[in-house]
């Protein structure tokens, strides 16, 4: 008879300490595999949004990814940028608070208002209704509202909405503009609690009450596809010195060295200890079964089992509590981290559409090693105990019981 078949009989015997190894394994597996798709899970998706939008290098005011400030001359700065042969298209985006009331409301709700020069696909995503238009026909201020505040506000297409900018430096109110909303979006970057009203350039520049556009307070540029994302941003900075030029790239590595690392660091500490945890786990319930089977060992042993066999039979049992226990994690790791996820979603001030825990191959893969050298480490000490077993005296004690 096999080693895994005599494996196989001891844990079909043994019902009661299976189950509870396998549920025991698969609970804790299920953490383990819940903080693997933590570790990288932010990156990944943050790294998704950005590129998702279709524009892969930014240009961004002083003060760098975290202070935004306005952009020195920013209409000269598009069009010479625009004018390089590595780029294919460049939008500027304004940003300014704002309040959003209807016309029968008197109380208003305060919006950020995104400004820009052309419409930006995968920014937002039209849910109800149309996009903002390419030209100047239709409505003189078009607007596209995010679902959340739509969905407040019973706001849908063809409703008329009055906007306030709120300028900074500005003392008094400036006049009401009236809008004209032309579709609802959710907005791939909106911050939960937070109401994005995009317009026009043109419109927004109305609405702050500018007789001349303002500087933009962000820059997108998309490379041609057949340019690395490197070149572009030299190519930039030689024209333009003074300007803090990113790549998608740039921008993922600056937040994962500072603003995912806490995340990073939780994963590593949490997965240590759900893989201590399934080492005692196992290897506990292997010696205790050990020795209460002291005695059928060592008569295995007597009428000629080698030791290797043996010990081949302890791993397996090994391997099928952990592996069976393993495959049943990866299922409920997943259905757990749906729950996790929504969860962490509400933190303030992450974007709806940011998700912490993203399935990638390579979770799996670690998740799967980690349980197989488990599955050796927790059989190493039951093997070295029955390879040192005596067995005329283990015989002897088994029938004096």
């Amino acid at each position: 008879m096999t080693a895994l078949r005599l494996a196989w009989r001891t844990v079909r015997r043994y019902r009661a300490q299976t189950l509870l190894a396998i549920t025991g394994v698969a609970v804790i597996g299920a953490l383990l595999f819940d903080m693997l798709l933590l570790s990288r899970g932010l990156l990944l998706s943050f790294s998704d949004l950005l590129d998702r939008a279709g524009y892969d290098v930014r240009i961004v005011g002083g003060g760098g990814l975290t202070l935004r400030f306005p952009i020195a001359d920013s209409a000269n700065v598009v069009r010479d940028v625009a004018s390089l042969p590595e780029v294919q298209r460049v939008v500027s985006i304004r940003l300014q608070p704002g309040r959003m009331q209807l016309p029968a409301q008197t109380r208003p709700v305060n919006v950020t208002l995104v400004g820009v020069s052309e419409v930006v696909a995968g920014v937002w995503t039209i849910v109800r209704g149309g996009n903002l238009p390419k030209d100047a026909s239709g409505p003189a201020c078009p607007v596209v509202v995010g679902q959340p505040l739509a969905d407040s506000l019973g706001l849908a297409p063809g409703a008329d909405v009055r906007l306030i900018t709120e300028p900074p430096g500005v003392a008094s109110a400036l006049p009401a503009v009236t809008c004209h909303v032309v579709g609802v979006a959710q907005f791939a970057f909106s911050a939960a609690g937070t109401d994005d009203v995009a317009t026009t350039m043109d419109a927004f520049q109305r609405a702050a009450a500018e007789s001349e556009a303002g500087d933009a307070d962000l820059i997108l540029i998309a490379s041609r596809p057949e340019v690395a994302r490197a070149d572009v941003v030299a190519a930039v900075q030689r024209r333009h010195q003074g300007l803090a030029v990113y790549s998608n790239d740039d921008v993922v590595e600056q937040f994962n060295r500072n603003g995912f690392a806490y995340f990073r660091q939780i994963s590593i500490v949490l997965s240590s200890l759900t893989m201590v945890f399934v080492f005692l786990l196992v290897a506990t319930l292997l010696t205790v079964s050990v020795n209460q089977r002291l005695g059928e060992i060592a008569a295995l042993r007597a009428i000629g089992i080698a030791r290797t066999r043996i010990a081949a039979m302890l791993l397996w049992e090994s391997a099928l509590l952990v592996g069976v226990g393993g495959l049943l994690a990866i299922p409920l790791g997943e259905a757990l981290a749906v729950g996790l996820d929504h969860i962490l979603r509400q933190m303030p001030g992450l974007p709806e559409q940011l998700h912490f825990f993203v399935f990638e191959r390579r979770a799996l893969y670690i998740h799967l090693g980690l349980l197989v050298t488990t599955a050796f480490a927790a059989a190493a000490y039951p093997m070295w105990l029955t390879a040192r077993m005596p067995i005329a005296a283990t015989l002897r004690r088994e029938v004096v019981d």
